[in-house]
């Protein structure tokens, strides 16, 4: 029996090509797992029937987009997982869910390597090869583009040469990856970091110029996962798919930034995250009334430690395992609404409400009925600054010695 292969695979030209390419460089049999998190875009059984046509001996389709949602996009909401205060994490939190499934396909279909299409300089070649060898320490990994020398302009010669059921077009300006948490965009126009973004680069976001009328939503949270807008009773994904869209119409979540790979270069990257941004920026406010502040003074620097780590492809390493617990608990009193109007690019929260709530009104106001206790406050502020008095008064009697 040949030996099998297991290839990501995503439809595209890259990866059908390489199908026929790997089997003839290894004489090996092409297994093509395809992963729907929610990408949108052409019918995943057209994907599997393309696959087959290009040579696969077998086709493996699976729906991860509610596995996505709760067990990914769900963990990194709770994190506020931006990297480096920007980044949602769009592609970094696709890649586990698709490696959990190759493996999973590597073990039925009886394959002893995996392969992806990812090039030697970006963060997916270590996403992809760290969390198969977490999950599948037995099993090897190629990459066709990286290791067997398969370019663009090869791709498409190899395509017209074996009459692939493929579109053989010169390449989008454009690398571009999605799915229901966002879209990130590199390449091309934008790898001089002075231009602007072109409007063409846009599919998930509206042009924010001209918006319709500003839009008001309620977001409900329970324990930082929300679970209704506007009172509806809707599931992670559902709630991701109607932001994308209602926050989308108002041009919120475009991003646009150079950051810091983890193979040691910097990239201008562009990034649509319309219904990540808006609950991001939800859950963070409900987090600031439901959580004690020493608590939230150090969950932020968890949550920054959380996205790096998965940035650098550590979803499945002891570390991020830890900081999981940390923040899952963190969210026990996370439950309540948030209130926000999206409109002309951004998402402005105008309300909130919490049974848990650790606001109290008696205690903030400055109107009749205050419980706060003023005449405590100058005791406080003596004790509060003196170590830095007594430090300012060493400072003083050094110098003037």
């Amino acid at each position: 029996m040949k030996d099998r292969i297991v290839l990501a695979y995503s439809g595209g030209l890259d990866t059908s090509v390489a199908i026929g390419w790997i089997a003839d460089a290894t004489g090996a049999e092409v297994v093509a797992v395809a992963v729907d998190v929610g990408q949108g875009g052409e019918n995943m059984e057209t994907v599997r029937q393309r696959a087959l046509g290009c040579g696969a001996v077998e086709a493996y389709i699976a729906d991860a987009r509610d596995e996505f949602a709760d067990e990914y996009c769900m963990p990194t909401l709770k994190a506020n997982g931006l990297y480096q205060g920007h980044y949602p994490l769009v592609s970094a939190i696709s890649r586990p869910v698709i490696v959990k499934h190759l493996v999973k396909a590597a073990r039925e279909f009886g394959a002893t390597t995996v392969a992806h299409g990812c090039t030697g300089k970006g963060n997916d070649q270590v996403r992809f090869e760290v969390g198969i060898q977490t999950l599948g320490p037995d099993l090897k990994c190629i990459a066709p583009v990286r290791d067997l020398a398969l370019t663009r302009d090869k791709a498409i010669a190899y395509a017209e040469e074996k009459h692939l059921p493929i579109i053989t077009t010169k390449k989008n300006p454009y690398s571009i990856d999605q799915n229901v948490w966002g879209r990130a965009v590199e390449t091309g126009y934008l790898e001089d970091i002075w231009n602007a973004p072109t409007k063409d680069i846009y599919d998930y976001t509206a042009t924010p110029e001209f918006p319709p009328a500003p839009d008001e939503v309620t977001i409900s949270f329970k324990e930082g996962v929300p679970t209704a807008l506007d009172g509806a009773s809707m599931s992670p994904l559902q709630i991701i798919q109607e932001l994308n869209r209602r926050a989308g119409a108002q041009g919120v979540g475009r991003i646009d930034v150079v950051e810091d790979r983890l193979v040691g270069i910097k990239s201008r990257e562009i990034y649509e995250a319309p219904g990540a941004m808006a609950l991001i920026t939800a859950h963070k406010h409900l987090e600031d009334i439901t959580i004690e502040r020493e608590h939230a003074r150090f969950k932020a620097g968890v949550d920054r430690r959380w996205s790096e780590l998965v940035y650098d492809g550590q979803w499945f390493s002891p570390l991020k395992r830890a900081l999981d617990v940390f923040i899952d608990d963190s969210q026990k009193y996370v439950s309540g609404d948030i209130r926000m109007v999206l409109h002309g690019g951004t998402a402005v929260v105008n309300g909130r409400c919490s049974d848990s709530s650790l606001y109290d009104f008696n205690l903030a106001t400055y109107d009749t009925g205050d419980t706060f206790d003023q005449s405590n406050a100058k005791g406080f502020i003596d004790i509060w600054g003196m170590s830095s008095k007594v430090a300012s008064s060493r400072d003083q009697r050094v110098a003037g010695e």
